[in-house]
């Protein structure tokens, strides 16, 4: 089921999103989870987990209770309980792969915080809800002007409606504590509805609004991610990348969340590595490290005075000379070391191909200039050998 949102072709079928992924239905697959179980049958008298994961906007995944044990599958519009009223949402997982994730986040299968599911969206239910999200848009633009005029230091990102169209949830982002008692009394004045302000990280934003990094790819917060762990500076360390804030810093202005995704494997190739703070002591002098190359396992090092020329050895090496130094027993000096790391840097190519040349069955490129100056020429002498000849036949007449 597709929804206004979606535009549609000729052929009926939709070609994209208006709402950026964001509308809920079927149409647009947003942090979708494969079901991995969904071919397992059950033992034997055992029923189906009743417990289903709905999707709401912006990704917005809730768990309820099936206590109807209504016939749900994956994409189906429902009607699910809410505080006041009820809601609308996408069933988006289903099955045994449900009481693992509920597992996994903590979430209890009894007690009063327990939502149901009431029934299968009608299309009046649908139609309702529809109407309820055309005005979001709208009502953001003169929130975001109600809340200048008061001069409260805070950015509304987004509004999400209720699908029973009776509440409105104000999301929005502020450094600081920010009072908006007046702000409501304006919002519940002029737009006629219950209103509930609740504030979201800068992460928590992005991950809404979605967007474009600097990979190249859409954000992984409005993809894929589904809780956000914490990024500090020592992740860039690790990876010896510069502290730059430009470059480590997302569209939320955090620090990235992919800097954690190769962080285990630098910390596990780090472990042969000694410390780059422990000097090397030789008999031609004490050394210091430079540089690292955490997975060919080299550092290279200088002589303090001669910080021009580095000398490059392994780890173990490395390890073999602070073993000798706390024995006691400085070596004579890197360059025995660093002379067996020595590597012929001369490339040599081979032709994978042949000795035969690639362009041997292309057809000669004739010169054109060349050919018309030979044509030219031709008619030149031709011209000449006209004009001479009469002139030999009148002198030998006369």
């Amino acid at each position: 089921m597709a929804c206004n949102s979606c535009s549609t072709g000729k052929d009926g079928q939709p070609k994209g999103c208006r709402n950026n992924g964001t509308c809920g239905t079927d149409s647009c697959n947003k942090l979708t989870v494969f079901d991995w179980l969904a071919n397992m049958s059950l033992p034997n008298g055992e029923k189906p987990f009743n417990w289903v994961e709905v999707r709401f906007k912006n990704g917005r995944k809730h768990y309820y209770k099936n206590p109807e044990d209504l016939t749900l599958s994956i994409g189906d519009i429902v009607a699910t309980q809410a505080k006041s009223g009820h809601d609308i949402g996408m069933v988006t997982l289903t099955g045994e792969l449900v009481r693992v994730q509920m597992k996994r986040k903590g979430i209890a299968f009894e007690g009063d915080d327990v939502l149901k599911i009431y029934r299968k969206a009608s299309q009046k239910d649908i139609d309702i809800w529809q109407k309820a999200r055309d005005r979001e848009e709208p009502m953001k633009v003169r929130a975001r002007q109600f809340a200048i005029d008061l001069k409260l230091q805070m950015k509304i990102s987004d509004i999400e409606f209720q699908g029973d169209a009776s509440k409105a949830t104000f999301y929005y982002t502020a450094e600081e504590r920010v009072d908006f008692r007046e702000l409501i009394k304006v919002f519940a004045r002029e737009f006629r509805t219950r209103i509930e302000m609740k504030q979201v990280g800068f992460r928590q934003e992005a991950s809404r609004l979605g967007g474009i990094g600097s990979c190249g790819r859409e954000l992984c917060c409005s993809t894929w991610l589904t809780d956000f762990r914490s990024v500090s500076t020592s992740a860039a360390r690790y990876q010896q990348l510069s502290l730059n804030p430009q470059k480590l810093a997302g569209q939320c202005g955090k620090l990235k969340c992919c800097l954690n995704y190769e962080l285990d494997s630098y910390l596990d190739a780090l472990k042969d590595f000694p410390k780059t703070d422990i000097k090397l002591k030789t008999e031609k002098g004490i050394a210091v490290c430079q540089k690292t190359d955490i997975f060919k396992g080299h550092m290279w090092y200088a002589y303090e005075g001669e910080w021009m020329h580095w000398h490059k050895i392994t780890t173990a090496q490395a390890n073999e000379i602070i073993e000798a130094n706390k024995n006691n027993k400085p070596i004579a000096s890197l360059e025995e070391y660093a002379s067996d790391l020595v590597e012929d840097t001369k490339a040599e190519f081979e032709n994978v191909v042949g000795q035969d040349s690639l362009t041997r069955f292309d057809s000669p490129k004739r010169n054109k200039k060349r050919k018309n100056n030979r044509n030219r020429n031709n008619k030149n002498k031709k011209n000449t050998n006209n004009k001479r000849k009469p002139q030999r036949n009148k002198n030998v007449k006369k």
